[in-house]
């Protein structure tokens, strides 16, 4: 007791003020840590590449060795419940700032919300994506809280606030984006949102609906808010098209530059399969690899008989129609199909059924089985302008690449000066998803630019099945701590 008594007095004895006499006092066991900490920081100022990084580094010299500011003078406090919250608040604030530099230049997890990627990335799967392969962004949005990416839960409002936005500049990295990555990204057409009605995006909702219904109707819509780059919603798609290409889907084949590229191995279209009289049950669905989600009895939607029709699906002998179902599949599910002896006829869905896709200006009539072709832009090259590709590219010189651009009686302004020409200061990628009838993508909003690249998927952290239960086969541990690119293909 006496002991402990000695310890306290001692602890709050007043340290001095000269500064040799506090260094002389600092443990040998801080000046390893801060000696650690100097070398990372250090690191980190170079790799960064700018000087005013330092500016920071007295602060840190005074946390770790001269303690001017009283960083740790809650342990004084006597009262013991108090003690304890400080307590637990100083280890919080530690966490969040560890946790927002370790996001910010290292990796952050991420969870496979939609099938788009399916059967490569699959609907339960946490990622963990790197953030040093393409080279890790700084903030453009400096000030939001580290675990939140655009809303607070419970309260739901902003997680961020945007007065403070810093230009766009991406660090280093171990290597650029190569065809056929799978690419996380922030939504380019993510910068405006409907909040009761995010998807479709908010330009295709003006679209079909015009802008004074979107902003008029809040019981429908919801209220429209900005976001910036790196607060918006985070993508993951793979990379079918690279910058300084000209871009083309013929039925549903990629072509770069005029020559046809190959397909992902679990890529997956739509189909419609009519049996051969019988209801197909679970077991055969579950055997065939289609999820319970994806699985559309057909013959009960209003106008069947007509859609069978145009799709060339054939009555039988009564004049009505065997079961028809509707469902993605991959070549070698498709496979699968036609060994069965189950189905009679197999349709794939037309690209028409796929509504109406970039740029919605009525003039490019594709579909998403039929696409382009168009150039992707590349950093530095010059594109000629002309009424009939202004609307490819009037986004990206507009919005993200931060111009005024109109067209006037068949004349291109931007920045208020006639315009023949444009020269692009970023990169620009076409990011496709794997599910490819299933899949919201560079086909329906156009390019992803390079300031809204986050990262690459280098591992499934977990993987959790959405169709079993917990006891009943929930957790995919053939997933688990699996390398992502042993996954796709």
């Amino acid at each position: 007791m006496e002991q402990k008594t000695t310890t306290t007095t001692t602890s709050q004895q007043p340290r001095p003020r000269n500064l040799v006499a506090r260094l002389k006092g600092v443990r040998r066991s801080r000046w390893i840590r801060f000696g650690v900490f100097s070398i990372v920081f250090l690191l980190l100022t170079l790799w960064i590449g700018s000087a005013w990084t330092l500016v920071a580094y007295p602060l840190f010299f005074d946390i770790y060795l001269t303690q001017y500011i009283p960083w740790g003078g809650w342990r004084n406090i006597k009262n013991k419940f108090l003690r304890t919250i400080c307590e637990w608040i100083d280890a919080i604030v530690y966490a969040l700032v560890l946790v927002y530099f370790i996001f910010i230049f290292a990796f952050q997890n991420f969870q496979i919300p939609t099938p788009s990627l399916e059967k490569s990335m699959l609907v339960g799967d946490f990622l963990l994506v790197s953030k040093v392969h393409y080279g890790p962004r700084l903030p453009q949005t400096p000030l939001h809280f580290p675990l939140a990416q655009h809303t607070l839960p419970i309260v739901n409002s902003k997680s961020y606030c945007d007065a403070w936005q810093l230009p766009y500049k991406r660090l280093k990295g171990l290597g650029d984006i190569k065809r056929n990555d799978i690419v996380v990204f922030n939504f380019p057409t993510g910068d405006t949102v409907a909040t009761k009605m995010p998807n479709p995006d908010y330009y295709t909702l003006m679209h079909y609906y015009g802008r004074e219904a979107v902003h008029r109707d809040k019981a429908r819509f919801g209220e429209i808010v900005y976001r910036p780059v790196d607060r918006r919603e985070a993508y993951v798609k793979r990379c079918v098209g690279m910058p300084g290409e000209d871009f083309e889907i013929r039925n549903n084949v990629i072509y770069i530059n005029g020559q046809a590229i190959d397909s992902p191995t679990k890529m997956q279209l739509n189909y419609f399969v009519k049996t051969t009289g019988n209801k197909l049950n679970d077991k055969t669905f579950e055997s065939w690899g289609v999820s319970v989600d994806d699985r559309m009895y057909v013959n009960n939607a209003p106008q069947a008989p007509y859609l069978f029709a145009s799709l060339g699906i054939t009555p039988n002998a009564s004049g009505g129609y065997n079961p028809v179902y509707h469902f993605p599949l991959t070549e070698e599910m498709l496979a699968k199909v036609k060994a069965s002896g189950l189905v009679e006829q197999i349709v794939v869905e037309p690209g028409e059924m796929g509504g109406e896709v970039f740029p919605l200006d009525g003039h490019h009539h594709w579909t998403r089985a039929d696409f382009g072709p168009l150039w992707i832009p590349a950093k530095g090259e010059t594109l000629q302008l002309t009424p009939d590709n202004y609307t490819l590219y009037e986004r990206a010189i507009r919005t993200y690449e931060g111009n005024k651009v109109e067209m006037r009686n068949g004349v291109i302004y931007i920045n208020d000066n006639p315009a023949t020409s444009y020269t692009f200061k970023m990169d620009y990628y076409m990011m496709l998803g794997d599910n490819r009838d299933n899949s919201a993508d560079s086909r329906y909003w156009g390019f992803v630019p390079e300031d809204h690249v986050i990262g690459k998927p280098v591992l499934v952290l977990i993987s959790l099945d959405k169709d079993k239960g917990w006891f009943d086969g929930k957790f995919r541990w053939n997933r688990f701590m699996r390398s992502a690119s042993s996954l796709v293909e």
